[in-house]
């Protein structure tokens, strides 16, 4: 599985979020305050990689950067359920050895990604959920924490809001706007979003890695697993191909396999990264009422960050050059 190609350029592309609140509702402070912490992420990557580190080290350290950050879905700052807990996913691949590990509903496990990340080192298993993940993480000395740890003040009001308004479970900026225009009030703050959080990388060994890490939906019911943790679904590496981490709907990532959906139709048919991506992100999602995007970076250093929402939380950044954040399109 090792890819053929030699003296690749490092490069790291990240997500945090597919589906953003409208220009109109975003002020430029929590713009920048977003740009800002995509930049650190990307420099955080970008280290890793400029100091030799796989492209598994630098996608689980771009991954634990976005989970401590509580603008992002993710470790502090996680959505609830509608028990007001937490329960967060996460799952990392390397595309080399196509060895891959994840951890669902777990939530005590400072890191997630990198309990994933211990899953894929142990090698027995591939997914494992709940107390089991979290002794196994505990065992390889991972931090671990009181789930009130993963609260905040911000995503507790989302919680309220979604269940005042008998919503059910809501999605990203878009559900939260959705939610503001039936109060008639205006959207929720920007500091309140949900969003996956993501990583993919190629380093100058030519070895692809992607890690993804969610807290989910706010006020999903407990239990539910989204398409993060699901090899295939939301996260997938192939050395052959490319490395995707996706960010959106979970359940109709899940239905179309799209992670792996995208390196399928790169290797069974000669698609070139960014027509795949597209194809899966504005066809075959849409096609069954699917929203989001994701994030990909091929075996050549190409990298493709579609989405079908107004925006996603995304950036880049490649050997000896400065970050590229963006938001909308």
């Amino acid at each position: 599985m090792t890819p053929t190609a030699t003296a690749a350029v490092p490069v790291i592309a990240i997500h945090g979020g597919a589906g953003t609140l409208s220009r109109a509702h975003i002020s430029p402070e929590q713009e920048r305050a977003y740009h800002a912490a995509l930049h650190a992420v990307l420099l955080a990557g970008q280290a890793v990689l400029a100091h030799g580190g796989s492209a598994l080290d630098a996608v689980c350290a771009a991954v634990q950067a976005l989970e401590d950050c509580p603008l992002f879905n993710a470790g502090h700052g996680a959505v609830f359920t509608a028990d007001g807990t937490h329960e967060l996913d996460a799952a990392v691949m390397d595309g080399a050895t196509l060895a891959a590990g994840a951890v669902a509903g777990v939530a005590r496990v400072r890191n997630p990604v990198l309990a994933a990340r211990a899953v894929l080192q142990h090698g027995q298993h591939v997914l494992m959920v709940g107390e089991g993940a979290e002794r196994l993480a505990r065992g390889a000395g991972l931090a671990m924490v009181e789930p009130g740890y993963f609260s905040t003040d911000a995503r507790r009001a989302q919680l309220q809001a979604a269940q005042a308004s008998a919503a059910g479970a809501v999605l990203d900026h878009d559900g939260a706007a959705a939610l503001a225009a039936g109060r008639g009030t205006p959207p929720l703050h920007e500091g309140r979003k949900m969003g996956t959080v993501g990583a993919v990388a190629l380093d100058a060994q030519g070895r692809l890695a992607a890690a993804t890490s969610t807290g989910g939906l706010t006020n999903k019911r407990p239990g539910r697993v989204g398409d993060s943790p699901l090899i295939g679904a939301g996260t997938y590496a192939d050395g052959r191909t490319a490395a995707v981490s996706c960010t959106g709907h979970g359940e109709s990532f899940i239905r179309v396999a799209a992670a792996h959906d995208v390196c399928a139709r790169m290797a069974y048919g000669g698609l070139p990264l960014a027509a795949a991506a597209d194809a899966v992100v504005h066809d075959a999602l849409p096609a069954i009422g699917g929203s989001g995007g994701l994030i990909a970076v091929d075996r050549h250093g190409n990298v493709c960050l579609p989405f079908n929402t107004e925006g996603m939380y995304r950036g880049l950044v490649r050997a000896g050059q400065a970050p590229e954040t963006f938001i909308y399109r």
